[in-house]
């Protein structure tokens, strides 16, 4: 990938907002929820940073005291992208493996991830923070490549067809 599309502003980001602790409940003794997705009080949500591309191509990033939102939004700049992403984004119905990944991302976003305080306790915050990257690298770079394959195809195709009349 080209120095110019490497989510610099995302790392430096996520690096800021992974900054978390152990939070339990006010509500419910013994109980430690997740702030970003509970949202039972605005003293402990951050800011939500929107890093964008353009408008299509965005990175959400929403804190809390102790959990941390990443949403992506993938590049569709065509037709072909925007049907190859959600055959692209399927996984998702099988989050099992991926314990940051969210089962069903924000609205408006293709895929999320939440990251809490446990996860950082568990795994290295920079870590995490490569593989978000890495993530987002990746997808944008295997979605392209499929979409030069489409076309390849689409094209050998095109050729062949006149050939049998």
């Amino acid at each position: 990938m080209t120095a110019c599309k490497r989510p610099i502003a995302v790392r430096a980001t996520l690096q800021a907002a992974l900054c978390l602790e152990n939070f339990s409940s006010q509500v419910v003794e013994e109980h430690n929820k997740p702030e970003v997705e509970v949202r039972s009080s605005k003293e402990l949500l951050l800011l939500p940073v929107t890093i964008s591309r353009n408008e299509k191509e965005k990175v959400l990033i929403e804190g809390s005291i102790n959990s941390v939102r990443v949403s992506i939004a993938v590049k569709q700049a065509d037709e072909i992208q925007k049907i190859l992403c959600p055959k692209f984004m399927r996984f998702n119905d099988d989050a099992k493996d991926f314990f940051t990944l969210r089962r069903k991302p924000v609205e408006g976003y293709d895929v999320s991830f939440l990251i809490t305080n446990f996860h950082t306790e568990q795994m290295y915050k920079h870590k995490l923070m490569d593989f978000v990257i890495h993530f987002v690298e990746e997808t944008d770079k295997e979605i392209s490549e499929m979409k030069l394959s489409v076309n390849a195809q689409a094209r050998i195709v095109a050729e062949e067809f006149p050939r049998n009349f």
